[in-house]
């Protein structure tokens, strides 16, 4: 490249020289002082394309190794759909967590919107105090702490709507209970439709609320008819009917309501114990008939997602933001939770031990949350509008946030999260984006 640039250099030297000597001497030829010119463009226009290059290839070399990694986690242009940074360049998604034994939690065990299987303090986990002083340090910025009155004062007006499985209600919860904290006694429980849970806080004029819904389209329990047809052809007798581009009625009109809209889905797409691929399989139908050949859940989830992001895009408020949040995930020691699974970790893991934990070639029981990202990730890169809320690097670290068996089943529970605990960390990186969208003007 330095060599390059010593041509480009010269060129433009013999250029100048020419230009002086044509001036004195009329008769010299225009012609040739226009090709020098010409050559010195084209030497210029060689080493900005190979010193682009250059940096491009840099780029992709150093984030080669980590498996966990894809065009939109990098934050490569890809539409909207990008796993999103500040305006100063932040990935909020890349870091690492450093204790901090004065941070103190946003919200106390005294919430009431905690499910009492999610409150570790007050169920007495015995790492649940130490869990709140981890901090999540991004890269390449600070993570700043949600301040709840300065959301709700930039939400005037405004509603949020979380859209997916209980991780989903587990993220609103944590939300709702920190935004309390601005809101002294000024709130009410109100529900828009379909809602399951919905808190309006009365002062600002802005509405949270969660809208349950597993696998975002619509599904049912399906038996074969006696008169026959397309699947009982394939020899299907019964299983789940899943209508890949209806909404499940709970939040099929959400998108007309909210202002935000955070959705998921993922962890029931991989769910044996539910849809089992013997004798209770998904059977996938579009435009009201069944897809044959039958699809696995895989491509099923694909053709969901798809149908789901359009629907949200046509149907939402002018000027609405939406994201797609990553997969939450799993932290089973030992098999599966109906497999005697644990999570007893007293702290976070190293980086050897996430991706021993979960790396797909390792086929363990922890590996469907970058399984499901890789559909994620693609339905986000085909939306204009999407934007990726990744949360998964950072809480892959986090084994010892879970409730474990203090949540008090008959099996542990290493999928959802403590509260207060890591999702206010997906919460803060949510007001952190909510924020800059206000500073722009799109809010």
């Amino acid at each position: 490249m330095a060599s390059l640039w010593r041509k480009h250099q010269q060129r433009l030297r013999q250029a100048a020289s020419l230009h002086r000597y044509s001036t004195k001497n009329p008769s010299f030829s225009c012609t040739a002082f226009a090709i020098v010119v010409l050559a010195a463009a084209a030497s210029l226009w060689l080493y900005l394309h190979t010193t682009a290059g250059a940096r491009i290839s840099q780029f992709q070399a150093r984030d080669a190794g980590d498996p966990t990694l894809s065009n939109v986690d990098l934050g490569v242009e890809s539409g909207n759909a990008v796993a999103r940074r500040g305006d100063q360049g932040c990935d909020y998604s890349r870091g690492r967590w450093v204790y901090d034994p004065q941070r103190q939690a946003l919200y106390n065990e005294s919430c009431v919107d905690i499910f009492k299987g999610w409150n570790c303090v007050r169920n007495q986990r015995s790492n649940a105090g130490s869990v709140l002083r981890w901090r999540w340090q991004p890269d390449r910025c600070d993570l700043a702490r949600l301040d709840p009155a300065k959301l709700l004062e930039n939400l005037q007006g405004k509603n949020i709507g979380f859209v997916g499985d209980s991780l989903n209600r587990n993220m609103y919860a944590s939300l709702v209970c920190t935004l309390k904290q601005a809101a002294s006694k000024d709130f009410k429980k109100w529900r828009p439709i379909g809602s399951d849970k919905g808190i309006t806080f009365l002062g600002y004029n802005v509405t949270v609320a969660y809208h349950r819904t597993n696998l975002l389209a619509r599904y049912g329990e399906w038996k074969a008819s006696a008169d026959g047809g397309p699947l009982e052809e394939h020899g299907y007798k019964q299983g789940y009917r899943v209508d890949v581009d209806i909404p499940q009625s709970t939040w099929s009109e959400a998108p007309q309501f909210y202002d935000i809209l955070v959705i998921s889905t993922g962890h029931w797409w991989f769910a044996p114990e539910k849809f089992n691929p013997v004798t209770s399989p998904m059977l996938f139908f579009e435009n009201g008939k069944p897809i044959v050949p039958p699809k696995s859940p895989r491509e099923g989830l694909d053709l969901t997602l798809k149908y789901m992001l359009s629907f949200a895009e046509q149907n939402m408020k002018p000027g609405g933001i939406k994201f797609l949040r990553t997969q939450s995930p799993r932290h089973f020691d030992g098999g599966d939770w109906y497999q005697g699974g644990k999570c007893h970790r007293s702290g976070p893991l190293k980086l050897a031990e996430v991706e021993e934990m979960f790396s797909p070639a390792n086929k363990g029981v922890n590996k469907e949350v970058r399984l499901v990202n890789e559909h994620l990730f693609r339905a986000a890169s085909a939306s204009s509008t999407f934007r990726l809320l990744n949360i998964t690097h950072l809480s892959e670290f986090r084994a010892d946030g879970h409730p474990s068996t203090s949540a008090k089943k008959q099996h542990e529970d290493c999928m959802h999260w403590c509260l207060p605990g890591v999702t206010d960390t997906w919460n803060e990186i949510l007001g952190a984006l909510i924020l800059e969208e206000s500073v722009t003007g799109v809010l």
